[in-house]
């Protein structure tokens, strides 16, 4: 006997970082965090569970996982198992159509993918909140993919993970903004953003001041998205990723992401900005560099992102959807 269930959930990007955590085996974070679902990157995952037994089984992008990673799906795939009562196997088929596991959030689509598809698939219909909460267990950042548009996933502070969710605050086709990504690797980054953190938190004399800062930074951030004020989203997005990147500079070893140029990037950016284009750049645990603008203005920011040596390509995109069952 076998159910099949397929899910495509999209990438976010943060706004304000989730970048630590107060408890690693449920993905608990130190910071709540804000993000912008975007509509070009996507991850579509089929998921079938069997009773003719085996192991878990998991192809991305057309290629078998196996070790360290197929172990990691299994564990999660536990709590979906025991939540259904069922003791199947999955096999699952998931794929992306944009680069993978190069800071371009891959992962919170795909957990999010994966959480509707594989309770769908077991027979569940668990709310978005509920959705949020298993997909946070997977990749944190997953918690803010079950949803469109602008989302805050709260910290929380339960042990046990049930007070930190994902909400919408802003729905996709509230406010039409575009983000830009300029992608310099599309290869997998040298450090996981799991790896990251855990050297970060544990070694950044910054990281202190990180934690001390985040939350002022997040409610700045809500205010100003309801707000529609692009330019002071913009402000804050930029000084708040510098803010983690600080802290990942400064930990022992160093971790330095950024390329020549992510840095020639930046410098376009505000360079543009002081021409009087509203271009705001924000990056995540990889060399890559979004740009968040006004619709009028993405065609022109494009051009002049491409021109900058280093990038492969410039993806566009806007206010995206939740996750929903193909």
């Amino acid at each position: 006997m076998t159910r099949r269930a397929t899910a495509r959930a999209h990438a976010n990007i943060a706004l304000v970082k989730y970048w630590g955590k107060r408890q690693s085996d449920l993905n608990l974070p130190a910071n709540g965090s804000l993000s912008l679902t975007l509509d070009a990157m996507h991850t579509t995952t089929a998921v079938e569970w069997t009773t003719s037994g085996g192991i878990d089984e998991v192809a991305l992008n057309g290629s078998r996982l196996e070790g360290r990673e197929l172990a990691k799906i299994g564990a999660w795939l536990d709590r979906v198992r025991q939540l259904a009562g069922i003791q199947d196997r999955a096999r699952i088929e998931t794929v992306n159509n944009f680069p993978t596991a190069a800071g371009l959030a891959s992962s919170a689509s795909a957990y999010a993918a994966l959480a509707l598809a594989a309770t769908a698939a077991a027979g569940l219909d668990l709310s978005p909140r509920d959705l949020s909460i298993l997909a946070r267990q997977g990749s944190g950042s997953a918690a803010r993919s079950i949803f469109g548009g602008f989302v805050e996933w709260q910290r929380g502070d339960r042990p046990d993970g049930q007070d930190s969710f994902a909400e919408p605050i802003l729905a996709p086709e509230d406010w039409d903004v575009r983000m830009l990504v300029a992608v310099l690797e599309p290869g997998p980054k040298p450090i996981s953003s799991r790896d990251g953190m855990t050297v970060t938190t544990e070694t950044s004399p910054m990281y202190g001041a990180w934690l001390a800062t985040v939350e002022a930074d997040l409610a700045a951030m809500r205010e100003a998205v309801l707000a529609r004020d692009l330019d002071r989203v913009g402000a804050i997005a930029e000084a708040n990723c510098l803010k983690m990147h600080a802290t990942m500079i400064t930990s022992s070893p160093m971790i330095l992401y950024w390329q020549p140029a992510t840095v020639a990037l930046m410098h376009r950016v505000v360079t543009l900005r002081h021409a009087g284009l509203g271009a705001y750049f924000t990056m995540d645990a990889g060399p890559n560099v979004k740009v968040l603008c006004a619709p009028g203005d993405a065609e022109r920011l494009k051009g002049e992102l491409l021109a900058v040596p280093g990038v492969q390509e410039v993806l566009m995109g806007k206010p995206g959807p939740g996750v929903v069952l193909l």
